[in-house]
C-alpha cells in the first residue's frame, strides 16, 4: 500500500518526510493480507504448552547467563552505566520497550527507553551491514518513566511515558537530539503503542488495573499534532470472538476519568502492542492474556489465557514482538524470567530463559531487519544494572 508524504506537518514535517522516503526506498509499506485468513484460521483453538519449532531450551545457560534453544548464540551489546563497546556512549539504566529500523547501507538501529524517573528517555544503537557496534546516542532526554513505545512505517520511534501525566514522544533514531511531544495521543499511565498501517491508525496501551485500550485517528496521516483519540468498548465474550466499537475521549487524562467511562471496557494493566499485517496484538499483565484485534472486521480475541493451562508457561505478559515467521515472541515481567513464543500450529513454549537475576523483567524485544537476530533487554542484572542482548540463530523467516 502506498502511503503519502506528510505535507505541512508543522514542528516535526522534515522528520516525516525523510523518514518516509528512506521508508520506500527500503521496500516499505507492503501488506501481506493474506495473512488475515491465515491467522483467522490458526487461531480457532487456543494455543496448548508443547515444544515449539526451535526445540527445548538448554539445560545448562551460556556464558551470559540465557538458556537457548540449540544452534543460538547471545552476545551482551550494551550493561546499564557503562559505555557501549565501540562507542562513547554511556548506556542508561532500566532498558525497556526497543525495536529495529533498517537503515540504506544494509545496516540497523535499535531504539531502546529508560524506565527511570527522573530523565529516562531513549537511546539508540547503530549496527553495520555486517552486524558491529558503529555507533551509539541519546534521542530524548528529559522524560521518565519511558517504558514501552512502538515503531512507524515512517521510520520513527514513539516513546511512551508511564506515569499519570505521560506522554507520548516522536523521536528520530537515526542522530541525537530531542524529541517531539504528541499531547494528542493522550496524557495517562501510557505503555505501548502501534500503527496500523492499513487502517492508518495508531493502537496504545495503558497500564493501570482500570486501564482501557485506545485508538487515536490522524487528522492528516500521518501526522500524530492533531485527531480523535477513543477507547475501546467491547460487546459479547473476547473468548469467542468479539466486536468491538469505540468511543470517544479527551485527550487530557485517562479515560477512567471520563464522564463517559462506563462506555469503555477495562483491560487489566494494558502492557506491550504490535501491529502486524492488518491484526493488532496486545497483553494486559493482571490477567496474563495475549489478545489479537483486527481493524478491518472490528474482532478482538484473546489468543492465550494462562488461566486456561494449570502450569502456563507464560505468565508476566509483557512487551512483545512478531517474527518474519508471524510467531509471536512475548517477554516475561518476572515469573521464570522466559521469553515465550505462541507458535502458528498452536503451540505456547518458552523460547528463552535468563537465569540468575531474580527481580528483573524481560523487555524490548525486537528483530533486526532480515528477522535473524533478535535484541531484548534485562532491566536488572546480577548487579542491578540492565543487560541488552543480542540473540543470533536460525530464526524462521517465513510462515510455514
Amino acid at each position: 500500500m502506498a502511503l503519502p508524504l506528510a505535507e505541512d506537518m508543522g514542528d516535526n514535517g522534515g522528520m516525516h518526510r525523510r523518514h518516509f522516503l528512506r521508508f520506500s526506498a527500503l521496500g516499505g509499506g507492503s501488506l501481506a493480507l493474506g495473512s488475515l485468513g491465515f491467522w483467522r484460521n490458526v487461531y480457532a483453538a487456543p494455543p496448548t504448552p508443547g515444544i515449539g519449532p526451535y526445540g527445548a531450551m538448554a539445560d545448562v545457560a551460556d556464558a551470559n547467563g540465557l538458556r537457548l534453544p540449540r544452534g543460538f548464540t547471545s552476545r551482551v551489546i550494551a550493561r546499564s552505566g557503562d559505555v557501549v563497546p565501540g562507542t562513547n556512549h554511556v548506556w542508561h539504566m532500566a532498558p525497556d520497550g526497543g525495536a529495529c529500523f533498517a537503515q540504506p547501507d544494509g545496516g540497523w538501529i535499535y531504539t531502546s527507553n529508560s524506565e527511570v524517573s527522573p530523565d529516562g528517555g531513549v537511546s539508540s544503537v547503530r549496527f553495520d551491514a555486517k552486524g558491529q557496534v558503529t555507533g551509539a546516542w541519546r534521542i530524548l532526554s528529559g522524560t521518565h518513566v519511558n517504558c514501552a513505545g512502538g515503531p512507524t512505517p515512517w521510520g520513527t520511534w514513539l516513546s511512551c511515558e508511564e506515569h499519570r501525566q505521560g506522554l507520548v514522544w516522536e523521536c528520530d533514531p537515526t542522530k541525537p537530539g530531542q524529541g517531539v511531544a504528541r499531547p494528542m495521543l493522550g496524557a495517562f499511565v501510557h505503555e505501548a503503542a502501534a500503527v496500523d498501517e492499513l487502517g492508518r491508525r495508531l493502537y496504545l496501551t495503558e497500564d493501570t488495573p482500570t486501564g482501557r485500550f485506545y485508538r487515536f485517528t490522524s487528522a492528516k496521516w500521518p501526522s500524530l499534532e492533531e485527531g480523535t483519540l477513543e477507547a475501546a468498548q467491547v460487546i459479547s465474550d473476547a473468548r469467542s470472538g468479539a466486536r468491538v466499537r469505540w468511543v470517544p475521549v479527551s485527550p487530557l487524562t485517562s479515560a477512567a476519568m471520563q464522564a463517559n467511562a462506563k462506555e469503555t471496557t477495562v483491560f487489566a494493566g494494558g502492557e506491550g502492542c504490535w501491529s502486524e499485517s492488518g491484526i493488532v496484538y496486545f497483553t494486559t499483565k493482571h490477567d496474563n492474556r495475549v489478545w489479537a484485534y483486527t481493524p478491518l472486521t472490528s474482532r478482538l480475541e484473546v489468543l492465550y489465557d494462562a488461566a486456561t493451562y494449570p502450569d502456563a508457561p507464560l505468565r508476566g505478559v509483557d512487551n512483545l514482538t512478531l517474527s518474519k515467521a508471524r510467531e509471536v515472541f512475548v517477554c516475561e515481567d518476572g515469573d521464570d524470567m522466559q521469553l515465550c513464543l505462541l507458535t502458528p500450529d498452536r503451540k505456547v513454549t518458552p523460547f528463552l530463559q535468563v537465569m540468575g537475576q531474580p527481580g528483573s523483567e524481560l523487555a524490548g524485544a525486537a528483530f533486526s531487519p532480515d528477522g535473524r537476530r533478535m535484541y531484548l533487554s534485562s532491566q536488572r542484572g546480577p548487579d542491578g544494572r540492565g543487560l541488552t542482548y543480542e540473540v543470533s540463530g536460525p530464526f524462521r523467516t517465513r510462515p510455514a
